[in-house]
């Protein structure tokens, strides 16, 4: 299945729709689509797996209320050979619960790990397909994709497993158990109105009510903490964001000396969580004093109504425990809601956050930018582009221009002429604006002024974007070399965060050193010898000249020193081009 088509059922609505139905469409939109996959014998076998245990550990249950009624008669009847032959019964149960138990954990852990990968590898490939990644930074209207992709798809494997498991192993119990109470129930005989009505079962339907009147109260109590735990998840990103930042740019800041400054921002950070903290132990208050008051009564309930049967001997003292127990078990099924209420609140609003995301991610732009396969392969064409800031106001102008194969190019003008803005636009990057691009067939390479550079080794960083084994470990000294990098020859196979390890004019003439190995037809420069000394500055495009003579380069320079190096010239704004 291809990536669009396998992952066409990753389709929501907006999150602001309130309708539930089409919420739960779209939730379901999220979690289907694994269950569906080339996965999908794995993740169904396993999941059929763990509901096969989670009826065996039902069965054990059922089994064990039988033991313990059986336990309380011996004991109540003085009969020790029964009791010294219940123990070994208890053993023997115990050591099966005890096994289930942890295949069970073993097996929901490898589903969850399965699930969780399988996600993350769509929304890694839907998120990086393009430009996507680059569109959502730039509109800004999705903070924190990697807290999404790290830790909201975790929860959703997760808690959606545990919660749907859960629910299905409290229906199993819920008919186990009602068995039970069903048979040791009574009716109960009530007068209305002159008629004599008789309940069988009565304790089963008052269960019923009870955890029916729960559920109903828990929504009404706790039914804002949905928000307040998105809220939640906003806040702690944006702390751990700003505090990445201040990793990131820790020289910067102290050069500046603005740890006083970072200080102050992460504190207000931190005190929106403090704050929104307050409002998550508000509603937790709330729903744990509700949830506590709820089961205390429910345990009082079943001993109030059965106790003078039991005092009339109509039942025995096992009957009684057996009752309670499969009582507090059909309440707690018949309750279920009101136990995972927090689980399904979080749950909600990581719904909520990936729904954002997937909205995001199928969001297409649309530009007035058209970018087009020229005719032909010898010349990039320019029709009529006009460049606009994303407000709509006009940064620069564009007339008909032809770049030829093989011709290089400085392009000029004041700073926020457009210049960038332009390369952007060759690049595809920029949507705001009008006309066409003709590009033309043919390798092409864009050099920003600050080239990215992974965390990896040095030859990895070399050769990026392409993998290090494309090029061989002589080909990549002997590119070094020719950037005057070659005291960082043997550094090649060392792993290390080489942004920082490198200066800003070390890092540009590296990226001349994959230029080099990557041998473009097409070469686009933005600013890309800003940090480098005139000497060096001249050698990076003597070096160009000579290693690729009949590449076609487009520049974007301040320097007028760098135009010596180009036979034409743009100004942008004045449009006034020579040789």
């Amino acid at each position: 299945m291809g990536i669009v088509e396998k992952h066409a059922f990753l389709s929501g609505v907006s999150p602001g729709d309130r309708s539930w139905r089409v919420r739960a469409k779209a939730a379901w939109g999220l979690i289907a689509p694994y269950w569906v996959s080339e996965e999908r014998w794995r993740g169904r076998g396993l999941l059929a797996l763990i509901i096969v245990i989670d009826w065996a550990r039902t069965y054990g249950g059922v089994r064990l209320s039988y033991w313990q009624r059986d336990y309380w008669d011996a004991l109540a009847a003085y009969d020790s050979g029964a009791f010294w032959g219940l123990l070994w019964v208890f053993a023997a149960i115990v050591t099966f619960w005890s096994i289930i138990n942890a295949m069970r954990i073993w097996f929901f852990q490898e589903l969850e790990i399965r699930w969780r990968s399988w996600m993350t590898d769509v929304f890694l490939r839907r998120w990086l397909d393009g430009n996507t990644h680059y569109r959502i930074a730039r509109a800004g209207d999705v903070d924190n994709p990697d807290q999404r992709i790290g830790e909201d798809l975790q929860m959703l494997a997760s808690r959606s497993m545990s919660l749907s498991l859960g629910l299905l192993n409290t229906i199993v119990n819920l008919v186990s158990y009602a068995v039970i109470v069903w048979n040791l129930s009574d009716s109960l005989a009530l007068s209305l109105g002159g008629f004599r009505v008789e309940i069988p079962g009565y304790l089963l339907w008052l269960a019923v009510a009870y955890a029916l009147l729960g559920s109903w109260l828990m929504e009404k109590i706790g039914h804002s903490l949905v928000q307040v735990d998105y809220h939640q998840q906003r806040c702690e990103a944006h702390f751990r964001f700003l505090m990445m930042r201040v990793r990131e740019n820790a020289e910067q800041i102290a050069f500046y000396s603005g740890e006083r400054a970072e200080i102050v921002q992460l504190r207000a950070a931190f005190m929106a969580i403090r704050e929104n903290w307050r409002r998550v132990m508000d509603y937790t208050r709330r729903i744990t004093l509700f949830h506590e008051g709820y089961g205390e009564i429910s345990n009082f309930v079943p001993l109030l109504i059965i106790g003078p049967r039991y005092f009339a001997r109509e039942i025995t003292l096992g009957s009684v425990q057996q009752l309670t127990a499969a009582f507090g078990r059909v309440r707690g099924a018949l309750s279920w809601f009101i136990a995972a209420y927090k689980g399904i609140a979080m749950l909600r609003a990581v719904f909520r956050r990936l729904l954002e995301f997937e909205e995001a991610l199928k969001a297409r732009e649309t530009s007035g930018i058209a970018i087009v396969q020229n005719a032909r392969s010898d010349c990039l064409g320019i029709r009529s582009l006009d460049l606009c800031l994303p407000g709509g106001g006009k940064l620069a102008s564009i007339g008909e221009t032809v770049f030829q194969a093989g011709e290089r190019w400085v392009i000029r003008g004041h700073s926020g002429a457009g210049k960038s803005t332009f390369l952007r636009a060759l690049a595809g990057l920029w949507p705001h604006g009008e006309g066409e691009i003709a590009m033309p067939e043919g390798k092409k390479m864009f050099l920003p002024q600050k080239s990215y550079l992974p965390i990896a080794s040095l030859r990895a960083c070399l050769c990026y974007p392409s993998d290090e084994q494309w090029f061989g470990m002589d080909v990549c000294i002997e590119a070094l070399r020719a950037v005057r990098l070659e005291y960082l020859t043997g550094e090649l196979g060392k792993g290390d965060n080489w942004e920082k390890r490198l200066s800003p004019g070390e890092q540009q003439r590296l990226a001349f050193a994959r230029v080099l190995l990557h041998k473009p037809d097409w070469l686009f420069l933005d600013e890309a010898t800003s940090s480098l000394d005139p000497v060096n500055e001249a050698a990076m495009y003597r070096l160009l000249a000579e290693r690729l003579p009949n590449a076609s380069i487009i520049s974007v320079a301040h320097r007028e020193s760098v135009a010596a190096f180009h036979d034409k010239v743009m100004n942008l704004g004045a449009m006034e081009t020579g040789s």
